[in-house]
């Protein structure tokens, strides 16, 4: 997925086990949906407090992050309940949106399929930013934000 395509819906559970699509967390405005490889490991850990860190950030241009993976949703609560995230963690255990996303891997054994990917996408389910980096883990929240209040400035 580039900048400026649209995002197909989708529906996954979430750390409750409830569903949820993409349109309906749209509903409210843009979406941060960062894919992580493995639910509490040092980097997704790090990586996942600094969007909730930057939580009132995010609301101030009306969006909010969303995370995935291909942990099941009893990891994804978990991890969501010993963090404090305050944020949806979806559960992708087919892989299939990371792999419509291009954020999964076939070649790495122990779960860490998905690769580290962010994206920025507006209430018309057009990407705004793209961002990859699979080692620095707090630029994800950081861009997306920045990419966010230049797009809203632009409107």
């Amino acid at each position: 997925m580039n900048v400026g395509d649209q995002v197909s819906d989708f529906e996954l559970k979430d750390e409750l086990g409830t569903p949820r699509t993409l349109t309906g967390l749209l509903h409210s405005g843009p979406v941060v949906l960062f894919f992580y490889p493995i639910a509490a490991s040092g980097g997704c850990t790090q990586e996942a407090c600094h969007f909730r860190d930057l939580a009132a950030d995010f609301a101030a241009v009306g969006a909010q992050p969303v995370g995935i993976s291909s942990d099941d949703v009893a990891k994804q609560h978990a991890f969501a309940t010993a963090h404090s995230l305050g944020y949806p963690l979806l559960s992708d255990e087919a892989t299939l949106v990371a792999k419509e996303f291009g954020a999964w891997r076939w070649w790495l054994p122990g779960g860490l399929h998905t690769r580290r990917r962010t994206f920025v996408i507006g209430q018309d389910r057009r990407i705004i930013a793209a961002i990859a980096s699979e080692s620095k883990f707090d630029v994800h929240a950081d861009e997306a934000l920045e990419a966010l209040k230049k797009h809203q400035s632009a409107a």
